[in-house]
Protein backbone atom coordinates (compact mmCIF):
# COMPACT_ATOMS: atom_id res chain seq x y z
CA UNK A 1 0.00 0.00 0.00
CA UNK A 2 1.47 3.27 -1.04
CA UNK A 3 2.50 5.91 1.41
CA UNK A 4 0.29 8.41 1.91
CA UNK A 5 1.01 11.64 3.65
CA UNK A 6 -1.33 13.77 6.06
CA UNK A 7 -3.55 16.82 5.13
CA UNK A 8 -2.34 19.72 6.27
CA UNK A 9 -4.17 22.37 7.13
CA UNK A 10 -4.46 25.24 4.36
CA UNK A 11 -4.30 28.82 4.64
CA UNK A 12 -7.55 30.75 4.33
CA UNK A 13 -5.63 33.48 2.21
CA UNK A 14 -3.44 31.93 -0.47
CA UNK A 15 -5.07 27.79 -0.32
CA UNK A 16 -1.78 26.41 -0.21
CA UNK A 17 -0.81 24.03 2.85
CA UNK A 18 0.73 25.36 6.35
CA UNK A 19 3.62 23.58 8.43
CA UNK A 20 4.52 24.13 12.33
CA UNK A 21 7.24 26.44 11.49
CA UNK A 22 5.69 28.97 9.96
CA UNK A 23 1.66 28.82 11.27
CA UNK A 24 -0.27 31.55 12.81
CA UNK A 25 -3.39 30.80 14.64
CA UNK A 26 -6.73 32.79 14.39
CA UNK A 27 -10.41 32.24 14.36
CA UNK A 28 -9.66 28.24 14.24
CA UNK A 29 -7.88 28.98 11.50
CA UNK A 30 -4.03 28.46 10.52
CA UNK A 31 -2.04 31.06 8.11
CA UNK A 32 1.28 31.17 6.85
CA UNK A 33 2.96 34.16 8.48
CA UNK A 34 3.23 36.34 5.77
CA UNK A 35 -0.40 35.84 4.84
CA UNK A 36 -0.92 37.17 8.40
CA UNK A 37 -2.20 40.39 7.56
CA UNK A 38 -5.20 42.76 7.51
CA UNK A 39 -7.03 42.36 4.15
CA UNK A 40 -7.60 46.13 3.72
CA UNK A 41 -4.44 48.64 4.57
CA UNK A 42 -2.24 45.01 4.11
CA UNK A 43 -0.58 45.73 7.89
CA UNK A 44 1.27 43.15 9.64
CA UNK A 45 -0.39 41.46 12.39
CA UNK A 46 -0.56 39.86 15.78
CA UNK A 47 -2.27 38.29 18.33
CA UNK A 48 -2.92 41.77 19.78
CA UNK A 49 -4.53 43.64 17.45
CA UNK A 50 -6.07 40.68 15.16
CA UNK A 51 -9.82 40.52 14.24
CA UNK A 52 -10.91 37.99 11.96
CA UNK A 53 -14.12 37.61 10.09
CA UNK A 54 -15.68 35.21 7.82
CA UNK A 55 -12.18 33.66 7.10
CA UNK A 56 -10.45 37.06 6.76
CA UNK A 57 -8.39 39.13 8.69
CA UNK A 58 -8.69 42.76 9.79
CA UNK A 59 -6.89 44.78 12.15
CA UNK A 60 -8.99 46.75 14.89
CA UNK A 61 -8.95 49.92 12.85
CA UNK A 62 -9.97 48.30 10.11
CA UNK A 63 -12.54 45.42 11.24
CA UNK A 64 -14.14 48.66 13.48
CA UNK A 65 -14.58 50.97 10.12
CA UNK A 66 -16.32 48.18 8.04
CA UNK A 67 -18.74 45.74 10.77
CA UNK A 68 -18.02 48.17 13.58
CA UNK A 69 -20.96 50.26 14.83
CA UNK A 70 -22.03 53.67 13.19
CA UNK A 71 -23.94 56.60 14.02
CA UNK A 72 -24.12 59.40 16.35
CA UNK A 73 -21.31 58.70 19.03
CA UNK A 74 -19.18 55.78 17.06
CA UNK A 75 -16.66 58.59 15.18
CA UNK A 76 -13.13 58.86 16.21
CA UNK A 77 -13.85 61.06 19.07
CA UNK A 78 -16.72 61.42 21.81
CA UNK A 79 -19.95 62.69 20.10
CA UNK A 80 -18.48 62.81 16.46
CA UNK A 81 -21.22 61.87 14.08
CA UNK A 82 -20.02 59.41 12.08
CA UNK A 83 -22.36 58.69 8.55
CA UNK A 84 -19.61 55.95 7.38
CA UNK A 85 -22.03 53.28 6.41
CA UNK A 86 -18.76 51.44 4.51
CA UNK A 87 -20.10 51.22 1.30
CA UNK A 88 -16.92 52.07 -0.01
CA UNK A 89 -16.17 48.75 1.34
CA UNK A 90 -18.99 46.77 -0.95
CA UNK A 91 -17.82 47.11 -3.87
CA UNK A 92 -17.06 44.46 -6.27
CA UNK A 93 -13.29 43.54 -7.58
CA UNK A 94 -11.63 45.22 -4.48
CA UNK A 95 -11.41 42.48 -2.61
CA UNK A 96 -11.68 44.47 0.48
CA UNK A 97 -8.37 47.34 -0.20
CA UNK A 98 -7.97 50.29 -0.54
CA UNK A 99 -7.60 52.24 -3.80
CA UNK A 100 -5.19 54.61 -4.01
CA UNK A 101 -6.29 58.29 -4.58
CA UNK A 102 -4.51 60.48 -7.00
CA UNK A 103 -1.84 62.43 -5.16
CA UNK A 104 -2.31 66.40 -5.16
CA UNK A 105 0.51 68.44 -7.02
CA UNK A 106 2.36 70.96 -5.25
CA UNK A 107 3.32 74.19 -6.89
CA UNK A 108 6.54 74.04 -9.35
CA UNK A 109 9.78 73.58 -7.21
CA UNK A 110 7.32 73.61 -4.03
CA UNK A 111 6.75 69.56 -3.95
CA UNK A 112 9.06 65.98 -3.73
CA UNK A 113 11.44 66.61 -6.98
CA UNK A 114 10.34 63.33 -8.00
CA UNK A 115 6.69 63.11 -7.85
CA UNK A 116 5.76 66.73 -7.91
CA UNK A 117 3.34 65.93 -4.51
CA UNK A 118 3.00 68.21 -1.25
CA UNK A 119 5.32 66.26 1.05
CA UNK A 120 4.26 66.86 4.66
CA UNK A 121 6.64 66.88 7.98
CA UNK A 122 5.95 63.38 9.21
CA UNK A 123 7.21 61.81 5.81
CA UNK A 124 9.85 64.75 4.50
CA UNK A 125 13.43 63.32 3.91
CA UNK A 126 16.16 66.18 2.53
CA UNK A 127 18.86 66.59 0.67
CA UNK A 128 20.60 69.78 -0.25
CA UNK A 129 17.52 71.78 0.73
CA UNK A 130 14.95 69.81 -1.08
CA UNK A 131 12.21 67.63 0.46
CA UNK A 132 11.27 64.10 -0.68
CA UNK A 133 9.06 61.03 0.45
CA UNK A 134 10.33 58.72 2.30
CA UNK A 135 9.32 56.76 -0.40
CA UNK A 136 10.72 58.72 -3.28
CA UNK A 137 14.02 58.98 -1.27
CA UNK A 138 15.73 56.37 -2.99
CA UNK A 139 18.43 55.73 -6.03
CA UNK A 140 17.64 57.12 -9.11
CA UNK A 141 19.48 53.85 -10.81
CA UNK A 142 19.25 51.38 -8.54
CA UNK A 143 15.63 51.85 -6.85
CA UNK A 144 17.94 51.23 -3.59
CA UNK A 145 16.65 53.79 -0.42
CA UNK A 146 18.73 55.84 0.91
CA UNK A 147 19.84 57.85 4.06
CA UNK A 148 21.85 60.91 4.87
CA UNK A 149 24.83 58.87 5.02
CA UNK A 150 24.20 57.10 1.64
CA UNK A 151 23.06 59.59 -0.26
CA UNK A 152 25.09 61.61 -2.78
CA UNK A 153 23.60 64.27 -5.20
CA UNK A 154 24.77 64.21 -8.84
CA UNK A 155 24.81 67.41 -11.13
CA UNK A 156 21.93 66.65 -12.88
CA UNK A 157 20.19 67.10 -9.40
CA UNK A 158 19.10 63.68 -9.24
CA UNK A 159 19.91 61.69 -5.86
CA UNK A 160 21.91 58.14 -5.83
CA UNK A 161 23.68 56.12 -4.00
CA UNK A 162 27.44 56.14 -3.59
CA UNK A 163 28.19 52.89 -6.11
CA UNK A 164 25.70 54.02 -8.64
CA UNK A 165 27.49 57.75 -8.62
CA UNK A 166 30.95 56.82 -8.34
CA UNK A 167 29.55 54.25 -12.19
CA UNK A 168 28.08 57.36 -13.44
CA UNK A 169 30.13 60.15 -12.45
CA UNK A 170 32.80 59.34 -10.70
CA UNK A 171 36.67 58.55 -12.36
CA UNK A 172 37.46 56.38 -14.57
CA UNK A 173 40.26 54.54 -15.92
CA UNK A 174 43.45 52.74 -15.00
CA UNK A 175 43.40 52.37 -10.77
CA UNK A 176 39.77 53.41 -10.27
CA UNK A 177 37.55 49.71 -10.54
CA UNK A 178 36.60 47.69 -8.02
CA UNK A 179 40.42 46.14 -7.25
CA UNK A 180 43.51 47.82 -6.65
CA UNK A 181 44.78 48.28 -10.50
CA UNK A 182 41.77 47.21 -11.94
CA UNK A 183 40.71 49.01 -15.24
CA UNK A 184 37.25 50.21 -15.67
CA UNK A 185 36.03 51.41 -18.80
CA UNK A 186 32.21 53.30 -18.53
CA UNK A 187 30.21 51.17 -21.08
CA UNK A 188 27.54 54.00 -20.83
CA UNK A 189 26.59 54.96 -24.60
CA UNK A 190 25.03 58.45 -24.87
CA UNK A 191 24.15 59.38 -28.37
CA UNK A 192 25.84 56.14 -29.58
CA UNK A 193 29.17 57.08 -28.51
CA UNK A 194 31.48 56.23 -24.90
CA UNK A 195 30.84 58.57 -22.19
CA UNK A 196 33.37 61.59 -21.92
CA UNK A 197 36.40 60.75 -18.98
CA UNK A 198 36.69 63.68 -16.72
CA UNK A 199 39.58 65.49 -17.54
CA UNK A 200 41.55 67.88 -14.92
CA UNK A 201 41.16 72.03 -15.57
CA UNK A 202 44.11 73.58 -16.99
CA UNK A 203 44.10 76.39 -13.85
CA UNK A 204 46.55 78.09 -16.11
CA UNK A 205 43.96 79.45 -18.81
CA UNK A 206 41.92 81.22 -15.51
CA UNK A 207 44.67 83.92 -15.54
CA UNK A 208 44.59 85.64 -12.47
CA UNK A 209 45.18 89.73 -12.43
CA UNK A 210 48.92 91.19 -12.11
CA UNK A 211 50.61 89.93 -8.60
CA UNK A 212 47.04 88.06 -7.75
CA UNK A 213 47.62 84.61 -9.00
CA UNK A 214 49.79 81.20 -8.12
CA UNK A 215 53.59 82.63 -8.15
CA UNK A 216 54.68 79.69 -10.81
CA UNK A 217 51.93 79.81 -12.95
CA UNK A 218 50.31 83.19 -12.64
CA UNK A 219 46.51 81.12 -12.59
CA UNK A 220 43.52 81.96 -10.10
CA UNK A 221 44.12 80.16 -6.96
CA UNK A 222 40.74 78.90 -5.42
CA UNK A 223 39.98 77.63 -1.94
CA UNK A 224 39.68 74.02 -2.43
CA UNK A 225 43.02 74.02 -3.97
CA UNK A 226 44.89 76.98 -2.31
CA UNK A 227 48.16 76.70 -0.21
CA UNK A 228 49.81 79.32 1.56
CA UNK A 229 53.26 80.22 1.63
CA UNK A 230 54.84 83.83 3.57
CA UNK A 231 51.29 85.71 2.34
CA UNK A 232 51.62 84.13 -1.28
CA UNK A 233 48.48 81.92 -2.61
CA UNK A 234 49.90 79.00 -4.44
CA UNK A 235 48.17 75.48 -6.24
CA UNK A 236 48.75 72.78 -4.53
CA UNK A 237 50.18 70.79 -7.88
CA UNK A 238 52.67 74.24 -8.20
CA UNK A 239 53.70 74.03 -4.73
CA UNK A 240 57.32 72.39 -5.34
CA UNK A 241 60.72 72.71 -5.13
CA UNK A 242 62.36 74.85 -7.68
CA UNK A 243 65.10 72.86 -8.53
CA UNK A 244 63.95 69.45 -7.60
CA UNK A 245 60.16 69.36 -8.23
CA UNK A 246 59.66 67.63 -5.05
CA UNK A 247 56.07 68.16 -3.76
CA UNK A 248 56.73 70.59 -0.50
CA UNK A 249 54.67 71.19 2.84
CA UNK A 250 55.32 73.61 5.70
CA UNK A 251 57.81 71.60 7.23
CA UNK A 252 60.09 71.33 4.25
CA UNK A 253 59.59 74.47 2.44
CA UNK A 254 62.21 77.31 2.75
CA UNK A 255 62.04 80.65 0.17
CA UNK A 256 64.63 81.74 -1.79
CA UNK A 257 65.65 85.40 -2.20
CA UNK A 258 64.18 85.31 -5.72
CA UNK A 259 60.84 84.75 -3.95
CA UNK A 260 60.48 81.10 -5.38
CA UNK A 261 60.15 78.14 -2.84
CA UNK A 262 62.92 75.10 -2.30
CA UNK A 263 62.89 71.89 -0.15
CA UNK A 264 65.84 72.19 2.72
CA UNK A 265 68.41 70.10 0.62
CA UNK A 266 68.39 72.47 -2.18
CA UNK A 267 68.13 75.77 -0.19
CA UNK A 268 71.37 74.57 1.05
CA UNK A 269 72.98 73.80 -1.85
CA UNK A 270 71.86 77.04 -3.82
CA UNK A 271 72.27 79.32 -0.44
CA UNK A 272 73.51 77.97 2.06
CA UNK A 273 77.20 78.29 3.37
CA UNK A 274 79.75 76.34 1.76
CA UNK A 275 83.38 74.90 2.82
CA UNK A 276 84.77 72.77 5.37
CA UNK A 277 82.13 71.34 7.45
CA UNK A 278 78.54 72.17 5.77
CA UNK A 279 78.16 68.84 4.22
CA UNK A 280 76.46 65.95 4.73
CA UNK A 281 78.55 64.19 6.89
CA UNK A 282 80.59 65.36 9.90
CA UNK A 283 83.65 66.82 8.85
CA UNK A 284 82.99 66.31 5.30
CA UNK A 285 85.28 68.46 2.87
CA UNK A 286 82.48 70.35 -0.14
CA UNK A 287 83.66 72.36 -2.62
CA UNK A 288 86.54 73.45 -0.05
CA UNK A 289 89.30 74.18 -2.66
CA UNK A 290 87.24 75.87 -4.56
CA UNK A 291 87.40 79.59 -4.56
CA UNK A 292 83.77 81.38 -4.76
CA UNK A 293 84.54 82.89 -8.62
CA UNK A 294 84.92 79.04 -9.55
CA UNK A 295 81.47 78.56 -7.65
CA UNK A 296 80.06 81.47 -9.32
CA UNK A 297 81.15 80.58 -12.63
CA UNK A 298 79.91 76.66 -12.22
CA UNK A 299 76.42 78.44 -11.14
CA UNK A 300 75.94 81.79 -13.10
CA UNK A 301 72.31 81.91 -11.72
CA UNK A 302 73.44 81.43 -8.28
CA UNK A 303 73.99 84.13 -5.56
CA UNK A 304 76.96 83.06 -3.11
CA UNK A 305 78.01 86.62 -1.68
CA UNK A 306 75.11 87.53 0.43
CA UNK A 307 76.26 91.09 0.67
CA UNK A 308 75.26 91.46 -3.07
CA UNK A 309 71.35 91.13 -1.94
CA UNK A 310 71.44 94.19 0.54
CA UNK A 311 69.00 94.90 3.04
CA UNK A 312 67.50 97.50 4.54
CA UNK A 313 69.35 99.75 6.96
CA UNK A 314 69.63 98.30 10.37
CA UNK A 315 68.25 95.07 9.07
CA UNK A 316 70.82 92.53 7.51
CA UNK A 317 73.61 91.09 8.71
CA UNK A 318 75.32 93.28 11.40
CA UNK A 319 79.02 92.51 9.24
CA UNK A 320 78.36 91.93 5.86
CA UNK A 321 74.92 94.35 5.28
CA UNK A 322 73.08 91.17 3.45
CA UNK A 323 69.66 90.06 3.63
CA UNK A 324 69.54 86.92 6.20
CA UNK A 325 67.07 84.27 5.21
CA UNK A 326 65.73 81.55 7.99
CA UNK A 327 67.74 78.97 6.93
CA UNK A 328 70.75 80.54 7.96
CA UNK A 329 69.69 82.75 10.65
CA UNK A 330 71.97 83.05 13.88
CA UNK A 331 70.60 85.74 16.94
CA UNK A 332 72.90 87.52 18.72
CA UNK A 333 71.24 90.44 21.33
CA UNK A 334 68.27 91.15 18.90
CA UNK A 335 70.23 91.09 15.79
CA UNK A 336 70.67 88.79 12.86
CA UNK A 337 73.73 87.39 11.10
CA UNK A 338 74.24 84.87 8.65
CA UNK A 339 75.86 81.38 10.29
CA UNK A 340 79.08 81.93 8.26
CA UNK A 341 79.51 85.43 9.34
CA UNK A 342 78.71 84.33 12.66
CA UNK A 343 81.92 84.52 14.07
CA UNK A 344 84.91 85.98 16.07
CA UNK A 345 85.59 89.44 14.86
CA UNK A 346 89.40 88.71 16.37
CA UNK A 347 90.62 85.01 15.96
CA UNK A 348 87.51 84.32 13.89
CA UNK A 349 86.48 81.17 15.79
CA UNK A 350 82.80 80.29 14.66
CA UNK A 351 80.01 80.78 17.76
CA UNK A 352 77.25 79.67 19.07
CA UNK A 353 74.86 81.14 21.78
CA UNK A 354 77.10 79.59 24.37
CA UNK A 355 80.38 80.86 23.81
CA UNK A 356 78.78 84.58 22.26
CA UNK A 357 80.11 87.76 23.94
CA UNK A 358 78.34 90.92 22.93
CA UNK A 359 81.29 93.58 22.46
CA UNK A 360 80.98 97.83 23.30
CA UNK A 361 82.30 97.98 19.18
CA UNK A 362 78.54 96.18 18.12
CA UNK A 363 80.89 92.80 17.26
CA UNK A 364 80.39 89.57 18.58
CA UNK A 365 83.66 87.84 20.22
CA UNK A 366 84.41 84.66 21.77
CA UNK A 367 85.37 85.01 25.49
CA UNK A 368 88.93 84.77 25.37
CA UNK A 369 88.92 87.56 22.86
CA UNK A 370 85.99 89.34 24.64
CA UNK A 371 88.19 89.20 28.31
CA UNK A 372 91.06 89.78 26.39
CA UNK A 373 89.70 92.99 24.58
CA UNK A 374 87.69 94.28 27.68
CA UNK A 375 87.83 92.41 30.62
CA UNK A 376 89.85 93.58 33.78
CA UNK A 377 93.98 93.04 33.67
CA UNK A 378 96.52 92.74 36.29
CA UNK A 379 97.39 90.20 38.71
CA UNK A 380 94.59 87.63 39.37
CA UNK A 381 93.41 88.26 36.17
CA UNK A 382 94.64 85.65 34.11
CA UNK A 383 94.55 81.79 34.29
CA UNK A 384 94.54 81.17 38.37
CA UNK A 385 97.29 82.35 39.76
CA UNK A 386 99.05 83.35 36.51
CA UNK A 387 99.71 87.03 36.02
CA UNK A 388 98.66 87.91 32.49
CA UNK A 389 99.62 90.84 30.03
CA UNK A 390 97.92 91.36 26.63
CA UNK A 391 101.14 92.66 25.31
CA UNK A 392 104.92 92.88 25.47
CA UNK A 393 104.80 95.65 28.22
CA UNK A 394 104.08 94.61 31.90
CA UNK A 395 100.24 95.02 32.87
CA UNK A 396 99.24 98.58 33.95
CA UNK A 397 98.73 98.69 37.47
CA UNK A 398 95.28 100.77 38.40
CA UNK A 399 95.79 102.98 41.66
CA UNK A 400 92.86 104.67 40.57
CA UNK A 401 89.41 102.63 41.05
CA UNK A 402 88.33 104.38 37.78
CA UNK A 403 89.53 103.51 34.24
CA UNK A 404 91.55 105.14 32.56
CA UNK A 405 89.42 104.94 29.25
CA UNK A 406 85.92 104.31 28.05
CA UNK A 407 82.50 105.76 26.82
CA UNK A 408 80.66 106.88 30.08
CA UNK A 409 77.21 106.11 30.65
CA UNK A 410 74.38 108.16 31.86
CA UNK A 411 73.51 109.48 34.81
CA UNK A 412 72.69 105.86 36.68
CA UNK A 413 72.99 103.62 34.18
CA UNK A 414 76.92 103.20 34.79
CA UNK A 415 78.90 101.87 37.45
CA UNK A 416 78.09 103.42 40.85
CA UNK A 417 81.76 104.29 41.81
CA UNK A 418 83.28 104.98 38.69
CA UNK A 419 80.44 106.18 36.38
CA UNK A 420 81.55 104.65 33.14
CA UNK A 421 79.37 101.76 31.15
CA UNK A 422 79.09 98.44 32.64
CA UNK A 423 78.69 95.19 29.84
CA UNK A 424 77.30 91.93 30.65
CA UNK A 425 80.97 89.95 31.23
CA UNK A 426 81.70 92.23 34.25
CA UNK A 427 78.41 93.43 35.72
CA UNK A 428 78.15 92.98 39.49
CA UNK A 429 75.14 93.68 41.62
CA UNK A 430 73.76 95.12 44.56
CA UNK A 431 70.37 96.40 45.99
CA UNK A 432 69.16 97.16 42.13
CA UNK A 433 73.12 99.16 41.40
CA UNK A 434 75.19 97.54 38.98
CA UNK A 435 79.50 97.51 39.43
CA UNK A 436 82.57 96.80 37.38
CA UNK A 437 83.93 93.56 38.79
CA UNK A 438 86.89 95.25 39.51
CA UNK A 439 84.95 98.24 41.35
CA UNK A 440 83.15 95.76 43.57
CA UNK A 441 85.69 96.23 46.46
CA UNK A 442 85.37 97.39 50.31
CA UNK A 443 85.42 101.40 49.99
CA UNK A 444 87.78 101.60 53.02
CA UNK A 445 89.94 98.71 53.07
CA UNK A 446 89.72 97.98 49.24
CA UNK A 447 88.70 94.15 49.49
CA UNK A 448 87.18 92.24 46.91
CA UNK A 449 83.61 91.31 47.88
CA UNK A 450 81.01 89.06 47.04
CA UNK A 451 77.04 88.16 47.43
CA UNK A 452 78.15 86.62 51.20
CA UNK A 453 80.35 89.26 52.72
CA UNK A 454 78.62 92.33 51.01
CA UNK A 455 77.56 95.22 53.05
CA UNK A 456 75.47 98.43 51.81
CA UNK A 457 76.33 101.77 53.54
CA UNK A 458 74.24 104.67 54.12
CA UNK A 459 76.45 106.67 51.70
CA UNK A 460 75.33 105.19 48.83
CA UNK A 461 79.10 102.82 48.71
CA UNK A 462 79.74 99.16 50.32
CA UNK A 463 82.09 97.68 52.59
CA UNK A 464 83.10 94.36 54.17
CA UNK A 465 81.47 93.34 57.20
CA UNK A 466 84.35 94.75 59.47
CA UNK A 467 84.09 98.28 57.89
CA UNK A 468 80.61 98.19 57.83
CA UNK A 469 80.81 97.70 61.47
CA UNK A 470 83.49 99.59 62.46
CA UNK A 471 81.83 102.75 60.62
CA UNK A 472 78.43 102.54 61.44
CA UNK A 473 77.49 98.95 63.75
CA UNK A 474 76.54 99.62 67.39
CA UNK A 475 79.04 101.22 69.87
CA UNK A 476 79.34 100.57 73.66
CA UNK A 477 79.82 97.36 76.11
CA UNK A 478 80.32 94.54 74.64
CA UNK A 479 80.19 95.63 70.92
CA UNK A 480 84.18 95.40 70.45
CA UNK A 481 86.89 92.32 69.96
CA UNK A 482 85.77 90.27 72.86
CA UNK A 483 82.94 90.13 75.05
CA UNK A 484 82.31 92.98 77.63
CA UNK A 485 84.98 95.21 75.43
CA UNK A 486 84.29 99.07 75.44
CA UNK A 487 85.06 100.19 71.86
CA UNK A 488 85.27 103.73 71.17
CA UNK A 489 86.28 103.53 67.78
Amino acid sequence: MPFKPADNPKCPKCGKSVYAAEERVAGGNKWHKQCFKCGMCGKMLDSTNCAEHENELYCKNCHGRKYGPKGYGFGGGAGCLSMDTGAQFQGEGTNGHFEPKPMSKAPEGEGCPRCGGYVYMAEQMLARGRAYHKGCFKCGECKKGLDSVNCCEGPDRNIYCKVCYGKKFGPKGYGYGQGGGALQSDTTMIEGEFAPKPSAVDTTVIKASPGQGCPRCGGVVFAAEQVLSKGREWHRKCYKCRDCSKTLDSIIACDGPDRDVYCKTCYGKKWGPHGYGFACGSGFLQTDCMSEEQLASQKPMVTIDTTVIKAPQGQGCPRCGGMVFAAEQQLAKGTMWHKKCFNCNECHRPLDSMIACDGPDREIHCRACYGKLFGPKGFGFGHTPTLVSTDAQAAPVHTDAKPANGPKAKDGKGCTRCGYAVYEAEKMLSKNRIWHKRCFSCFDCHKSLDSTNLNDGPNGEIYCRGCYGRNYGPRGVGFGMGAGTLTMA
